[in-house]
């Protein structure tokens, strides 16, 4: 299991776009991915479920991977928010 604490630069947060393309970026691997915000636990995998976090711009969320590729993973999905998911 790896994690990392990362903040989200999305002027608008993790609406439906951004989320998407969280998900779809998470998608590709096979480790179990999730990420934690205000003490709840939402699935990367789910647009619902990074939906229902309602993260904002400014927050930040900790990622937690776990599996057979969970440090490509965790690169991955870090760089994506880094990167600003496409916005």
């Amino acid at each position: 299991m790896v994690s990392r604490k990362v903040v989200i630069k999305n002027p608008t947060g993790l609406h439906l776009r951004p989320a998407g393309i969280l998900c779809k970026e998470a998608m590709q691997y096979k480790s179990l991915i999730t990420f934690s915000f205000r003490g709840n636990t939402a699935n990367a995998k789910s647009v619902l479920s990074v939906l229902g976090a309602c993260v904002k711009c400014g927050d930040e969320i900790e990622f937690v991977c776990e599996g057979e590729d969970e440090e490509d993973a965790l690169h991955a999905l870090v760089k994506a928010i880094e990167s600003g998911l496409g916005e």
